[in-house]
Protein backbone atom coordinates (compact mmCIF):
# COMPACT_ATOMS: atom_id res chain seq x y z
CA UNK A 1 0.00 0.00 0.00
CA UNK A 2 3.03 2.26 -0.21
CA UNK A 3 2.66 5.42 -2.24
CA UNK A 4 -1.13 5.52 -1.95
CA UNK A 5 -1.46 8.96 -0.40
CA UNK A 6 -4.93 9.23 -1.95
CA UNK A 7 -6.50 7.53 1.08
CA UNK A 8 -8.65 10.09 2.92
CA UNK A 9 -10.13 10.54 6.37
CA UNK A 10 -13.57 12.18 6.28
CA UNK A 11 -15.13 13.92 9.28
CA UNK A 12 -18.62 15.38 9.60
CA UNK A 13 -19.48 16.32 13.17
CA UNK A 14 -18.98 13.23 15.30
CA UNK A 15 -19.04 10.92 12.28
CA UNK A 16 -15.67 9.67 11.03
CA UNK A 17 -15.25 7.64 7.87
CA UNK A 18 -12.87 7.02 5.03
CA UNK A 19 -12.69 8.08 1.40
CA UNK A 20 -10.37 8.15 -1.57
CA UNK A 21 -9.23 10.82 -3.99
CA UNK A 22 -10.37 10.33 -7.61
CA UNK A 23 -9.34 13.74 -9.02
CA UNK A 24 -7.47 16.79 -7.79
CA UNK A 25 -10.62 18.05 -6.05
CA UNK A 26 -12.97 15.09 -5.67
CA UNK A 27 -13.16 12.40 -2.99
CA UNK A 28 -15.52 9.41 -2.95
CA UNK A 29 -17.08 8.35 0.34
CA UNK A 30 -20.35 6.96 1.70
CA UNK A 31 -23.41 9.18 1.91
CA UNK A 32 -24.04 8.03 5.48
CA UNK A 33 -20.62 9.35 6.56
CA UNK A 34 -21.77 12.90 5.69
CA UNK A 35 -25.41 12.49 6.72
CA UNK A 36 -25.12 15.42 9.19
CA UNK A 37 -23.62 17.82 6.65
CA UNK A 38 -26.41 20.33 7.34
CA UNK A 39 -25.42 20.67 10.99
CA UNK A 40 -21.66 20.19 10.71
CA UNK A 41 -18.93 21.01 8.21
CA UNK A 42 -17.40 18.22 6.14
CA UNK A 43 -13.58 18.17 6.35
CA UNK A 44 -11.12 15.87 4.62
CA UNK A 45 -7.57 14.93 5.61
CA UNK A 46 -4.94 12.80 3.89
CA UNK A 47 -2.90 10.84 6.47
CA UNK A 48 -0.21 10.08 3.88
CA UNK A 49 0.57 13.78 3.55
CA UNK A 50 0.73 15.54 6.92
CA UNK A 51 0.30 19.00 5.41
CA UNK A 52 -3.13 18.16 3.96
CA UNK A 53 -5.50 18.14 6.92
CA UNK A 54 -8.87 19.69 7.70
CA UNK A 55 -9.71 20.64 4.11
CA UNK A 56 -13.34 21.87 3.87
CA UNK A 57 -15.53 20.04 1.36
CA UNK A 58 -19.08 20.10 0.05
CA UNK A 59 -21.26 17.27 -1.27
CA UNK A 60 -21.24 17.69 -5.05
CA UNK A 61 -23.11 14.45 -5.88
CA UNK A 62 -25.38 12.39 -3.65
CA UNK A 63 -26.37 8.84 -4.60
CA UNK A 64 -29.87 9.16 -3.16
CA UNK A 65 -29.34 7.12 0.02
CA UNK A 66 -32.31 7.81 2.32
CA UNK A 67 -31.03 6.73 5.72
CA UNK A 68 -31.62 2.98 6.05
CA UNK A 69 -28.92 0.30 6.27
CA UNK A 70 -30.28 -1.46 3.18
CA UNK A 71 -31.10 1.66 1.16
CA UNK A 72 -29.27 1.87 -2.18
CA UNK A 73 -27.18 4.81 -3.37
CA UNK A 74 -24.91 5.12 -0.32
CA UNK A 75 -22.39 7.23 -2.21
CA UNK A 76 -21.30 10.86 -1.96
CA UNK A 77 -18.83 12.77 -4.11
CA UNK A 78 -17.07 15.44 -2.07
CA UNK A 79 -15.67 18.53 -3.75
CA UNK A 80 -12.69 19.97 -1.89
CA UNK A 81 -12.42 23.74 -1.59
CA UNK A 82 -9.03 23.56 -3.28
CA UNK A 83 -7.09 21.15 -5.46
CA UNK A 84 -4.61 18.89 -3.67
CA UNK A 85 -1.17 17.97 -5.12
CA UNK A 86 -1.70 14.22 -4.91
CA UNK A 87 -2.01 11.51 -7.55
CA UNK A 88 -5.58 10.14 -7.40
CA UNK A 89 -6.47 6.48 -6.99
CA UNK A 90 -6.27 4.17 -9.97
CA UNK A 91 -9.04 1.68 -10.77
CA UNK A 92 -8.78 -1.93 -11.81
CA UNK A 93 -10.86 -3.48 -14.57
CA UNK A 94 -14.31 -4.27 -13.09
CA UNK A 95 -14.56 -7.86 -11.88
CA UNK A 96 -10.85 -8.21 -11.15
CA UNK A 97 -11.61 -8.65 -7.45
CA UNK A 98 -12.85 -12.16 -8.33
CA UNK A 99 -9.37 -13.08 -9.55
CA UNK A 100 -7.54 -12.00 -6.38
CA UNK A 101 -7.82 -13.51 -2.94
CA UNK A 102 -7.16 -10.37 -0.90
CA UNK A 103 -8.56 -6.84 -0.77
CA UNK A 104 -7.11 -4.15 1.47
CA UNK A 105 -9.15 -1.35 3.08
CA UNK A 106 -7.66 1.66 4.89
CA UNK A 107 -10.05 2.94 7.55
CA UNK A 108 -10.17 4.94 10.76
CA UNK A 109 -11.66 2.92 13.62
CA UNK A 110 -12.05 4.56 17.00
CA UNK A 111 -8.70 5.21 18.65
CA UNK A 112 -6.70 5.06 15.44
CA UNK A 113 -6.74 8.56 13.92
CA UNK A 114 -3.76 7.68 11.74
CA UNK A 115 -5.68 4.74 10.24
CA UNK A 116 -5.64 0.94 10.19
CA UNK A 117 -5.55 -1.69 7.47
CA UNK A 118 -8.07 -4.52 7.15
CA UNK A 119 -7.71 -7.58 4.93
CA UNK A 120 -10.84 -9.07 3.32
CA UNK A 121 -11.98 -10.90 0.21
CA UNK A 122 -15.03 -10.47 -2.01
CA UNK A 123 -17.24 -13.53 -2.24
CA UNK A 124 -17.91 -14.71 -5.80
CA UNK A 125 -21.44 -14.82 -7.09
CA UNK A 126 -24.22 -12.32 -7.82
CA UNK A 127 -24.46 -8.97 -6.10
CA UNK A 128 -26.79 -8.72 -3.10
CA UNK A 129 -29.90 -6.86 -4.33
CA UNK A 130 -27.86 -5.97 -7.43
CA UNK A 131 -26.03 -3.44 -5.23
CA UNK A 132 -23.44 -4.97 -2.88
CA UNK A 133 -20.65 -7.51 -2.98
CA UNK A 134 -20.21 -9.39 0.30
CA UNK A 135 -16.86 -9.11 2.07
CA UNK A 136 -15.46 -11.69 4.47
CA UNK A 137 -12.35 -11.54 6.63
CA UNK A 138 -9.48 -13.72 5.48
CA UNK A 139 -8.64 -14.77 9.05
CA UNK A 140 -10.31 -14.89 12.45
CA UNK A 141 -7.94 -12.29 13.82
CA UNK A 142 -6.74 -8.88 12.73
CA UNK A 143 -8.66 -5.65 12.23
CA UNK A 144 -12.39 -6.10 11.50
CA UNK A 145 -14.37 -3.67 9.31
CA UNK A 146 -15.46 -1.50 12.22
CA UNK A 147 -17.12 1.93 11.94
CA UNK A 148 -14.54 4.26 10.44
CA UNK A 149 -14.01 2.04 7.40
CA UNK A 150 -17.16 3.25 5.63
CA UNK A 151 -16.13 4.91 2.37
CA UNK A 152 -12.72 3.20 2.25
CA UNK A 153 -11.42 2.02 -1.09
CA UNK A 154 -11.39 -1.75 -1.47
CA UNK A 155 -8.07 -2.19 -3.27
CA UNK A 156 -5.98 -4.99 -4.69
CA UNK A 157 -2.51 -5.57 -3.28
CA UNK A 158 -1.02 -3.27 -5.94
CA UNK A 159 -3.32 -0.42 -4.85
CA UNK A 160 -5.80 -0.48 -7.75
CA UNK A 161 -9.37 0.10 -6.58
CA UNK A 162 -12.20 -2.36 -7.23
CA UNK A 163 -14.91 -0.85 -5.03
CA UNK A 164 -15.82 1.07 -1.88
CA UNK A 165 -16.62 -0.32 1.58
CA UNK A 166 -20.19 0.69 2.41
CA UNK A 167 -21.50 -1.52 5.20
CA UNK A 168 -19.48 -2.71 8.16
CA UNK A 169 -20.41 -5.27 10.78
CA UNK A 170 -17.29 -5.51 12.85
CA UNK A 171 -17.19 -7.11 16.28
CA UNK A 172 -15.57 -9.92 18.19
CA UNK A 173 -17.46 -12.63 16.29
CA UNK A 174 -18.62 -10.77 13.18
CA UNK A 175 -16.15 -10.25 10.36
CA UNK A 176 -18.30 -9.52 7.33
CA UNK A 177 -19.13 -6.39 5.41
CA UNK A 178 -20.26 -5.14 2.04
CA UNK A 179 -18.78 -3.04 -0.73
CA UNK A 180 -20.13 -1.17 -3.72
CA UNK A 181 -18.17 -2.50 -6.71
CA UNK A 182 -17.11 -0.03 -9.39
CA UNK A 183 -19.91 -1.19 -11.68
CA UNK A 184 -22.35 0.04 -9.03
CA UNK A 185 -20.47 3.25 -8.22
CA UNK A 186 -20.83 4.46 -11.81
CA UNK A 187 -24.62 4.14 -11.61
CA UNK A 188 -24.65 7.03 -9.19
CA UNK A 189 -21.79 9.04 -10.70
CA UNK A 190 -21.49 8.29 -14.44
CA UNK A 191 -18.47 10.61 -14.79
CA UNK A 192 -16.49 7.88 -13.01
CA UNK A 193 -16.66 5.80 -16.21
CA UNK A 194 -13.82 7.79 -17.70
CA UNK A 195 -11.50 6.78 -14.86
CA UNK A 196 -12.17 3.04 -15.01
CA UNK A 197 -10.14 0.98 -17.49
CA UNK A 198 -12.22 -0.83 -20.08
CA UNK A 199 -11.12 -4.36 -20.80
CA UNK A 200 -10.17 -4.74 -24.47
CA UNK A 201 -10.04 -1.01 -25.25
CA UNK A 202 -6.77 0.78 -25.89
CA UNK A 203 -6.20 3.67 -23.41
CA UNK A 204 -5.69 6.16 -26.24
CA UNK A 205 -9.09 5.19 -27.71
CA UNK A 206 -10.75 5.78 -24.36
CA UNK A 207 -9.03 9.15 -23.93
CA UNK A 208 -10.03 10.20 -27.46
CA UNK A 209 -13.67 9.24 -26.94
CA UNK A 210 -14.10 11.19 -23.72
CA UNK A 211 -12.13 14.17 -25.03
CA UNK A 212 -14.61 14.36 -27.93
CA UNK A 213 -17.56 14.06 -25.56
CA UNK A 214 -16.22 16.91 -23.41
CA UNK A 215 -15.63 19.05 -26.50
CA UNK A 216 -19.15 18.38 -27.82
CA UNK A 217 -20.72 19.34 -24.50
CA UNK A 218 -18.57 22.47 -24.18
CA UNK A 219 -19.42 23.60 -27.72
CA UNK A 220 -23.12 22.80 -27.38
CA UNK A 221 -23.09 20.40 -30.34
CA UNK A 222 -26.63 19.66 -31.45
CA UNK A 223 -26.48 15.88 -31.84
CA UNK A 224 -28.77 12.98 -30.99
CA UNK A 225 -27.07 10.47 -28.61
CA UNK A 226 -29.57 7.74 -29.53
CA UNK A 227 -28.81 8.12 -33.25
CA UNK A 228 -25.06 8.14 -32.62
CA UNK A 229 -25.42 4.88 -30.69
CA UNK A 230 -27.45 3.18 -33.44
CA UNK A 231 -24.95 4.32 -36.07
CA UNK A 232 -22.05 2.99 -33.96
CA UNK A 233 -23.40 -0.49 -33.20
CA UNK A 234 -24.96 -1.10 -36.63
CA UNK A 235 -28.10 -3.10 -37.45
CA UNK A 236 -26.92 -6.25 -35.67
CA UNK A 237 -25.60 -4.67 -32.49
CA UNK A 238 -27.32 -4.50 -29.10
CA UNK A 239 -30.64 -2.62 -29.39
CA UNK A 240 -31.13 0.87 -28.01
CA UNK A 241 -31.90 0.62 -24.25
CA UNK A 242 -35.47 1.39 -23.20
CA UNK A 243 -35.87 5.14 -22.85
CA UNK A 244 -32.71 5.91 -24.81
CA UNK A 245 -29.84 7.94 -23.39
CA UNK A 246 -30.15 11.00 -21.17
CA UNK A 247 -26.85 12.46 -22.34
CA UNK A 248 -24.02 12.08 -24.81
CA UNK A 249 -21.75 10.83 -22.00
CA UNK A 250 -24.24 8.10 -21.06
CA UNK A 251 -24.34 6.89 -24.67
CA UNK A 252 -20.52 6.87 -24.90
CA UNK A 253 -20.21 4.92 -21.65
CA UNK A 254 -22.78 2.36 -22.78
CA UNK A 255 -20.96 1.77 -26.07
CA UNK A 256 -17.70 1.27 -24.20
CA UNK A 257 -18.98 -1.09 -21.53
CA UNK A 258 -21.93 -2.94 -23.01
CA UNK A 259 -21.07 -3.45 -26.69
CA UNK A 260 -18.65 -6.32 -27.40
CA UNK A 261 -15.48 -5.57 -29.33
CA UNK A 262 -13.83 -2.26 -30.09
CA UNK A 263 -15.30 -1.33 -33.48
CA UNK A 264 -18.39 0.40 -32.04
CA UNK A 265 -16.26 2.69 -29.86
CA UNK A 266 -14.15 3.65 -32.88
CA UNK A 267 -17.22 4.34 -35.02
CA UNK A 268 -18.93 6.34 -32.25
CA UNK A 269 -15.84 8.51 -31.76
CA UNK A 270 -15.31 9.02 -35.49
CA UNK A 271 -18.94 10.00 -36.07
CA UNK A 272 -18.71 12.48 -33.22
CA UNK A 273 -15.44 13.84 -34.62
CA UNK A 274 -17.08 14.32 -38.03
CA UNK A 275 -19.99 16.23 -36.51
CA UNK A 276 -17.67 18.48 -34.53
CA UNK A 277 -15.43 19.24 -37.51
CA UNK A 278 -18.25 19.88 -39.98
CA UNK A 279 -18.22 23.58 -41.00
CA UNK A 280 -21.97 23.87 -40.51
CA UNK A 281 -22.25 21.63 -37.46
CA UNK A 282 -25.37 22.78 -35.59
CA UNK A 283 -24.72 24.18 -32.13
CA UNK A 284 -27.48 24.42 -29.56
CA UNK A 285 -27.22 27.51 -27.42
CA UNK A 286 -26.51 26.38 -23.89
CA UNK A 287 -29.31 27.39 -21.52
CA UNK A 288 -28.19 30.29 -19.38
CA UNK A 289 -30.15 29.20 -16.33
CA UNK A 290 -28.78 27.27 -13.34
CA UNK A 291 -31.83 25.52 -11.89
CA UNK A 292 -32.56 24.87 -8.25
CA UNK A 293 -34.95 21.95 -8.46
CA UNK A 294 -37.71 21.26 -5.91
CA UNK A 295 -39.33 17.91 -6.71
CA UNK A 296 -42.53 16.95 -4.94
CA UNK A 297 -44.15 13.56 -5.44
CA UNK A 298 -46.55 11.17 -3.75
CA UNK A 299 -44.69 9.02 -1.24
CA UNK A 300 -47.02 6.02 -1.28
CA UNK A 301 -47.31 6.23 2.51
CA UNK A 302 -50.71 7.93 2.62
CA UNK A 303 -52.49 10.85 1.01
CA UNK A 304 -50.93 13.31 3.47
CA UNK A 305 -47.35 12.14 2.92
CA UNK A 306 -45.15 13.39 0.08
CA UNK A 307 -41.50 13.03 -0.88
CA UNK A 308 -39.62 16.30 -1.37
CA UNK A 309 -36.16 16.52 -2.90
CA UNK A 310 -34.13 19.70 -3.40
CA UNK A 311 -31.13 19.79 -5.71
CA UNK A 312 -29.08 22.27 -7.72
CA UNK A 313 -27.38 22.15 -11.11
CA UNK A 314 -23.80 23.27 -11.53
CA UNK A 315 -21.79 22.82 -14.73
CA UNK A 316 -24.56 20.59 -16.03
CA UNK A 317 -24.31 18.21 -13.06
CA UNK A 318 -27.04 17.73 -10.52
CA UNK A 319 -26.13 18.07 -6.85
CA UNK A 320 -28.66 16.77 -4.36
CA UNK A 321 -29.12 18.92 -1.26
CA UNK A 322 -31.66 16.89 0.70
CA UNK A 323 -34.60 14.53 0.31
CA UNK A 324 -37.32 13.81 2.90
CA UNK A 325 -40.74 12.23 3.29
CA UNK A 326 -42.99 14.80 4.93
CA UNK A 327 -46.61 15.59 5.68
CA UNK A 328 -47.95 18.21 3.27
CA UNK A 329 -48.13 20.79 6.06
CA UNK A 330 -44.35 20.62 6.57
CA UNK A 331 -43.36 21.00 2.91
CA UNK A 332 -43.19 24.79 2.79
CA UNK A 333 -40.82 25.16 5.76
CA UNK A 334 -38.58 22.36 4.44
CA UNK A 335 -38.42 23.98 1.00
CA UNK A 336 -37.59 27.38 2.47
CA UNK A 337 -34.59 25.98 4.34
CA UNK A 338 -33.30 23.68 1.61
CA UNK A 339 -33.66 26.16 -1.26
CA UNK A 340 -31.53 28.54 0.77
CA UNK A 341 -28.93 25.76 1.19
CA UNK A 342 -29.07 24.97 -2.54
CA UNK A 343 -27.76 28.43 -3.42
CA UNK A 344 -24.45 27.36 -1.88
CA UNK A 345 -24.12 24.77 -4.66
CA UNK A 346 -24.39 27.30 -7.51
CA UNK A 347 -21.45 28.98 -9.22
CA UNK A 348 -20.93 32.58 -8.05
CA UNK A 349 -22.07 34.02 -11.39
CA UNK A 350 -24.96 31.60 -11.93
CA UNK A 351 -28.42 32.81 -13.02
CA UNK A 352 -30.67 30.92 -10.63
CA UNK A 353 -34.02 29.49 -11.71
CA UNK A 354 -36.16 28.07 -8.88
CA UNK A 355 -38.11 25.21 -10.46
CA UNK A 356 -40.91 23.25 -8.79
CA UNK A 357 -41.53 19.83 -10.36
CA UNK A 358 -45.07 19.11 -9.16
CA UNK A 359 -47.71 16.41 -9.45
CA UNK A 360 -50.42 17.53 -11.83
CA UNK A 361 -52.90 18.28 -9.05
CA UNK A 362 -50.32 20.58 -7.38
CA UNK A 363 -49.62 22.73 -10.46
CA UNK A 364 -51.84 25.53 -9.17
CA UNK A 365 -50.15 25.59 -5.75
CA UNK A 366 -49.12 29.18 -4.86
CA UNK A 367 -45.40 28.32 -4.67
CA UNK A 368 -44.45 31.75 -6.05
CA UNK A 369 -46.10 33.28 -2.97
CA UNK A 370 -44.26 31.13 -0.45
CA UNK A 371 -42.04 33.31 1.70
CA UNK A 372 -38.26 33.11 1.29
CA UNK A 373 -37.84 32.26 4.97
CA UNK A 374 -38.94 32.92 8.54
CA UNK A 375 -36.98 36.19 8.64
CA UNK A 376 -37.72 37.21 5.05
CA UNK A 377 -41.35 37.57 3.98
CA UNK A 378 -40.46 38.31 0.34
CA UNK A 379 -42.38 35.91 -1.92
CA UNK A 380 -40.04 33.43 -3.62
CA UNK A 381 -41.45 34.41 -7.00
CA UNK A 382 -40.52 38.06 -6.40
CA UNK A 383 -37.00 37.27 -5.16
CA UNK A 384 -36.03 34.85 -7.96
CA UNK A 385 -37.24 33.70 -11.36
CA UNK A 386 -39.59 30.85 -10.47
CA UNK A 387 -41.39 28.34 -12.69
CA UNK A 388 -43.34 25.11 -12.34
CA UNK A 389 -42.97 21.89 -14.34
CA UNK A 390 -45.53 19.09 -14.62
CA UNK A 391 -44.07 15.92 -13.14
CA UNK A 392 -45.76 13.66 -15.69
CA UNK A 393 -44.15 15.62 -18.54
CA UNK A 394 -40.84 15.62 -16.67
CA UNK A 395 -40.87 11.81 -16.63
CA UNK A 396 -42.06 11.28 -20.20
CA UNK A 397 -39.22 10.43 -22.58
CA UNK A 398 -41.52 11.09 -25.54
CA UNK A 399 -42.44 14.61 -24.42
CA UNK A 400 -38.88 15.45 -23.32
CA UNK A 401 -37.68 14.59 -26.81
CA UNK A 402 -40.40 16.65 -28.49
CA UNK A 403 -39.88 19.61 -26.16
CA UNK A 404 -36.12 19.62 -26.77
CA UNK A 405 -36.79 19.86 -30.52
CA UNK A 406 -39.24 22.71 -29.95
CA UNK A 407 -36.67 24.67 -27.96
CA UNK A 408 -34.11 24.24 -30.72
CA UNK A 409 -36.59 25.92 -33.09
CA UNK A 410 -37.23 28.66 -30.54
CA UNK A 411 -33.52 29.51 -30.43
CA UNK A 412 -33.80 30.87 -33.97
CA UNK A 413 -36.62 33.27 -33.06
CA UNK A 414 -36.39 36.54 -31.20
CA UNK A 415 -39.91 36.17 -29.79
CA UNK A 416 -42.85 33.78 -29.77
CA UNK A 417 -46.59 34.38 -30.21
CA UNK A 418 -49.03 33.71 -27.36
CA UNK A 419 -51.80 31.29 -28.31
CA UNK A 420 -54.92 32.25 -26.37
CA UNK A 421 -57.25 29.73 -24.76
CA UNK A 422 -60.20 31.98 -23.86
CA UNK A 423 -63.40 31.42 -21.97
CA UNK A 424 -66.62 31.00 -23.94
CA UNK A 425 -65.19 28.68 -26.57
CA UNK A 426 -67.04 25.56 -27.69
CA UNK A 427 -63.80 23.81 -28.53
CA UNK A 428 -63.50 20.23 -27.31
CA UNK A 429 -60.22 19.16 -25.62
CA UNK A 430 -59.26 17.13 -28.69
CA UNK A 431 -59.88 20.18 -30.86
CA UNK A 432 -57.69 22.34 -28.65
CA UNK A 433 -54.93 19.74 -28.76
CA UNK A 434 -55.13 19.67 -32.58
CA UNK A 435 -55.08 23.49 -32.80
CA UNK A 436 -52.00 23.74 -30.59
CA UNK A 437 -50.33 21.05 -32.69
CA UNK A 438 -51.30 22.50 -36.09
CA UNK A 439 -50.23 26.00 -35.09
CA UNK A 440 -46.97 24.64 -33.65
CA UNK A 441 -47.71 26.59 -30.46
CA UNK A 442 -44.79 27.82 -28.37
CA UNK A 443 -46.72 29.69 -25.66
CA UNK A 444 -50.27 28.97 -24.56
CA UNK A 445 -52.14 31.34 -22.26
CA UNK A 446 -55.25 30.14 -20.42
CA UNK A 447 -57.89 32.53 -19.11
CA UNK A 448 -58.77 30.18 -16.26
CA UNK A 449 -56.98 28.00 -13.66
CA UNK A 450 -56.46 24.25 -14.24
CA UNK A 451 -59.36 23.09 -12.07
CA UNK A 452 -61.94 25.11 -14.00
CA UNK A 453 -61.69 22.95 -17.14
CA UNK A 454 -59.20 20.21 -16.44
CA UNK A 455 -59.63 18.24 -19.71
CA UNK A 456 -58.79 21.38 -21.72
CA UNK A 457 -55.84 22.21 -19.49
CA UNK A 458 -54.50 18.66 -19.75
CA UNK A 459 -54.74 18.91 -23.54
CA UNK A 460 -52.16 21.70 -23.24
CA UNK A 461 -49.98 19.69 -20.88
CA UNK A 462 -50.03 16.60 -23.09
CA UNK A 463 -49.00 18.58 -26.16
CA UNK A 464 -45.34 19.64 -26.38
CA UNK A 465 -46.02 23.33 -25.76
CA UNK A 466 -42.88 24.61 -23.99
CA UNK A 467 -44.58 27.43 -22.06
CA UNK A 468 -48.03 27.63 -20.44
CA UNK A 469 -49.35 30.60 -18.42
CA UNK A 470 -52.58 30.99 -16.47
CA UNK A 471 -54.15 32.88 -13.54
CA UNK A 472 -54.21 30.82 -10.36
CA UNK A 473 -57.52 32.39 -9.39
CA UNK A 474 -60.36 33.94 -11.35
CA UNK A 475 -62.92 32.44 -13.68
CA UNK A 476 -64.28 29.13 -12.41
CA UNK A 477 -66.73 28.46 -15.27
CA UNK A 478 -64.98 29.04 -18.60
CA UNK A 479 -68.07 27.91 -20.55
CA UNK A 480 -69.74 31.33 -20.19
CA UNK A 481 -70.15 33.88 -22.98
CA UNK A 482 -68.65 37.36 -22.98
CA UNK A 483 -65.54 38.86 -21.42
CA UNK A 484 -64.47 38.22 -17.83
CA UNK A 485 -61.44 38.65 -15.58
CA UNK A 486 -59.73 35.87 -17.54
CA UNK A 487 -60.15 37.83 -20.76
CA UNK A 488 -58.56 40.87 -19.14
CA UNK A 489 -55.73 38.64 -17.87
CA UNK A 490 -54.95 37.40 -21.38
CA UNK A 491 -55.16 40.90 -22.84
CA UNK A 492 -52.60 42.20 -20.34
CA UNK A 493 -50.44 39.08 -20.65
CA UNK A 494 -50.33 39.32 -24.45
CA UNK A 495 -49.13 42.91 -24.23
CA UNK A 496 -46.41 42.04 -21.69
CA UNK A 497 -44.94 38.91 -23.30
CA UNK A 498 -45.06 40.02 -26.93
CA UNK A 499 -41.51 40.50 -28.17
CA UNK A 500 -39.95 38.68 -25.18
CA UNK A 501 -37.67 35.73 -26.11
CA UNK A 502 -39.12 32.55 -24.58
CA UNK A 503 -35.85 31.84 -22.75
CA UNK A 504 -36.28 35.17 -20.90
CA UNK A 505 -39.88 34.59 -19.79
CA UNK A 506 -38.97 33.44 -16.24
CA UNK A 507 -37.27 36.79 -15.63
CA UNK A 508 -40.13 38.72 -17.28
CA UNK A 509 -42.76 36.98 -15.13
CA UNK A 510 -40.71 37.72 -12.01
CA UNK A 511 -40.86 41.41 -12.97
CA UNK A 512 -44.64 41.15 -13.36
CA UNK A 513 -44.95 39.55 -9.92
CA UNK A 514 -42.80 42.28 -8.39
CA UNK A 515 -44.95 44.96 -10.06
CA UNK A 516 -48.13 43.37 -8.70
CA UNK A 517 -46.63 43.02 -5.21
CA UNK A 518 -45.64 46.72 -5.19
CA UNK A 519 -49.03 47.94 -6.48
CA UNK A 520 -51.20 50.11 -4.22
CA UNK A 521 -53.87 47.40 -4.41
CA UNK A 522 -51.90 44.17 -5.09
CA UNK A 523 -54.93 41.90 -4.67
CA UNK A 524 -56.60 43.56 -7.68
CA UNK A 525 -53.56 43.61 -9.96
CA UNK A 526 -54.02 41.32 -12.97
CA UNK A 527 -50.58 39.65 -12.53
CA UNK A 528 -50.93 38.87 -8.82
CA UNK A 529 -51.55 35.17 -9.39
CA UNK A 530 -49.82 34.50 -12.70
CA UNK A 531 -48.44 30.96 -12.86
CA UNK A 532 -45.70 30.04 -15.36
CA UNK A 533 -45.03 26.51 -16.56
CA UNK A 534 -41.69 26.78 -18.39
CA UNK A 535 -40.25 23.49 -19.59
CA UNK A 536 -36.83 23.32 -21.29
CA UNK A 537 -35.47 19.75 -20.88
CA UNK A 538 -31.93 20.96 -21.69
CA UNK A 539 -31.87 22.81 -18.38
CA UNK A 540 -32.71 19.68 -16.40
CA UNK A 541 -30.57 16.81 -17.71
CA UNK A 542 -31.72 13.52 -16.22
CA UNK A 543 -29.18 11.48 -14.23
CA UNK A 544 -27.88 8.55 -16.24
CA UNK A 545 -28.42 6.27 -13.22
CA UNK A 546 -32.11 6.26 -14.05
CA UNK A 547 -31.37 4.38 -17.29
CA UNK A 548 -28.89 1.53 -17.38
CA UNK A 549 -25.56 1.20 -15.68
CA UNK A 550 -22.74 1.57 -18.22
CA UNK A 551 -21.04 -1.34 -16.44
CA UNK A 552 -22.31 -4.76 -15.37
Amino acid sequence: MGGTAWHARVECGTEVGAGFLVSGRHVLTCAHVVRRREQAQVVVSFPGCRGLTGIPATVAVHGGWRGGPTDPGDLAVLELDREVPLAPAEFAVPGEEQEHGELIAYGFPKGYDEGMLASYRALPGPLISDEWAQLEALTGHGQPLAPGFSGAAAALADGRVVGMVSTVAGGRDVRVGRMLPTEVLVRYWPELCELIPASGHRPEAVRRLYALVRRAVAEGLDCAPDRLYVDAVGPFGPPLPDGGFASLGAAAGYVMWEVPGTDAVTRFAQRLQDLLDAPSAPRAAAPAWSPILVEIDHSGAGTDQVTVEVSAYRDGHRRRVDSRRLPRAAVREFVQRRVDDAFGQLAPDAEELVTFVLPREWLNEPVAHWECGPEDSTPLGCAHPLVVVDRSRYRSGRLRHQLAKKWQKLEARSAARLHRVDCGGRERPAGLRKRLHDEDADLAGFSYPPGAARPHFEAGLNTPVPVLLWPRTGCTDPGHEGPCSGTAFLDELTADVTGVPPAELPRQVMELRMTAEADDDPDRHWAKDVQLLWDDPRCFPQPAAGLHSPVH
